[in-house]
This record gives structure tokens, sequence and C-alpha cells, in this order.
């Protein structure tokens, strides 16, 4: 980094892209004479094919980011911080959050508006966990099959298939631009967000004058309502090798609102629990507290069963 440049590392795939751009427009915005530039980088996640929690999680998509930022090859790194696993050098830090987009799932379908408009037995695709379990949890009827890839990829996939529909993440296909999508959102109550979802990261190493730079795009509330997903996430070691939801909604009085779920992939054993409060990692406690009296530990042991 010059005193007038950062570096902002970047998966090569469209969203990322796009993501990154956007961050790198508000940094140039609350900083003139500040250039930000993007350094695309292809992560062990976009190479391997398959499914993440057999070949090993989302951290996949974001540790040649972390190690550039570790090595000063990089300045900053954005991620969808639902990819990004709690744990990570104590070197590198987060500095900002800036404000949420939609966090809502969406179904992406030319048959049906509304999960309870596809008719008995429709094939739905989806790369997550945490929505196959909930889709088989509420329409267990349904058959839903697994899909990888970029959002393009699994638009074409989903073309291809002839399957009744596909979920994807409502945030990006609006950071994406896509408006010609048969998209219909699906409310929290109906499937509850991944922890993070709609949300972008700014990781930085500690002490660098990237921390102060991104200070400027943190949003209090996304922050808040941040701290209390994650500490759910963290509570239970997971990333995408577990059926876990969290989504929390903080207000500008410091007031945060949290839901979560956990369950079993087939969405045979579903356990769910809500708090509120004004302290993110005690709210994440009343739920986490609540899930395991709803049998958290049966759920856990059950999906360690071959």
């Amino acid at each position: 980094m010059t005193a007038a440049t950062l570096r902002l590392g970047t998966r090569r795939s469209a969203l990322a892209m796009a993501q990154s751009a956007m961050v790198a427009g508000a940094l140039e915005a609350a900083h003139p004479g500040l250039a930000v530039e993007l350094v695309p980088i292809v992560t062990e996640g976009d190479r391997r094919p398959g499914d993440l929690s057999r070949i090993g999680g989302k951290g996949l998509f974001t540790r040649e980011l972390e190690e550039r930022l570790l090595d000063g090859g990089l300045d900053l790194a954005v991620h969808s911080l639902k990819d990004l696993p709690v744990g990570f050098s104590e070197q590198l830090l987060l500095a900002a959050f800036p404000r949420r987009a939609d966090p809502r799932d969406a179904l992406i379908s030319e048959t049906a508006t509304s999960l309870s408009q596809l008719p008995e037995g429709a094939v739905l695709l989806t790369g997550s966990l945490r929505r196959q379990a909930q889709l088989r949890a509420a329409r267990p009827d349904l058959r839903v099959e697994p899909v990888r890839g970029n959002v393009e990829t699994r638009v074409r996939k989903w073309r291809q298939s002839g399957a009744a529909g596909l979920i994807l993440a409502a945030a990006g296909l609006a950071r994406l631009g896509i408006d010609d999508l048969p998209a219909h959102p699906i409310e929290p109550r109906l499937m509850l967000p991944a922890p993070g979802q709609g949300t972008l990261a700014l990781q930085v190493r500690r002490g660098t004058p990237a921390e102060t730079l991104c200070r400027a795009l943190d949003h209090p509330a996304t922050a808040l309502a941040t701290r209390a997903e994650r500490a759910v996430v963290a509570a239970f070691g997971a990333d995408c090798t577990l059926p876990l939801a969290a989504w929390a909604e903080a207000a500008d009085d410091g007031a945060i609102r949290l839901a979560a779920l956990l369950a079993t992939p087939d969405g045979r054993r579903v356990a769910r629990a809500a708090a509120t409060g004004r302290d993110p990692e005690a709210v994440a406690g009343e739920c986490t507290a609540e899930l395991h009296r709803q049998g958290a530990a049966e759920i856990l042991a059950q999906r360690s069963q071959p």
C-alpha cells in the first residue's frame, strides 16, 4: 500500500467482483484522493468441484485471500460474510460491515411464486444444506437436489434441468443487477437466512492504515446483527457442513432481535429459538441455550453418523 492506494483482494466470480467494486467505490468516495486497486484471486473453492460440505467447507473460498493479507500482498479483502468462517488468524480482523442488503432467500421459478405453490413432488435445486433442511421440513414431498457454481452457472443448470425452481440469495441477484429472472423473495419466517447473508465483511491486517480507512464504511446496526449471528455460528463450530440459520435485526437504538435454527439435513429434526436484548453475545447465548434444550446435541450426533 502507498499513501494513496489500497490493494483489494477479491474472488474472480462476477458477484465477488461486483461486490468488491462497490466497496472500492465507497472507499474512494469516503477518502478523496484514495485509489483502490482490485486484485482478482482464484481460490481453492473456485477450482474444486463437488459438495462443499464434503471437500472442506466455505473456508476454501477465503484461505488464499487471507494468506495474501498476511504476507502483505493485499491491504484488504472483501468477503460475503456467510462464506467466511468464524475462526481466522489473530493477525487479521474484520474492520467494517457496510449496510446489509436484502438477507432473504429467493425462489427462482416460472411455475410458482411461493414454496406453497410448488406442485407435489416438484424438483428444487440448491447448494445449501441450510436451505435443503428447511425445504424438506416444510415440504417433505419436494425433491431437493444439489447444485454448485456461481449465480450464472446455477441459473443455467436450473434452466437445463427442467427443475421447478432454484433457491438463490436475493442480495446476490441485486448486486449483479439481475432483474430478468422470475425471482420471488422468501420471508425469513418461512426460510431463515444464513448467518451473515446479505452482509459484506472487510478483512484487513491489524494495525494497518487499511484498518482505519475501512472503518468509514462500518454500519453500526449491521455490525451488531453480525456479532449476534456469528456468535451462534461460533457456539456450534459451524460452516456449510451444518444446517444452521441465524438472522438478527438491530434497531437504531441498539435493540437486537435474533432467530436461530439448527436441523438435520433431511429436515426431520429441527430446533428453533428466538431472543431479544441489547448485548449481541448474550442474545446469541439465549438462542444457543434454547437450541440445546430442543435437542441440539442429538441433532449434531445424527449429523455425525455415517
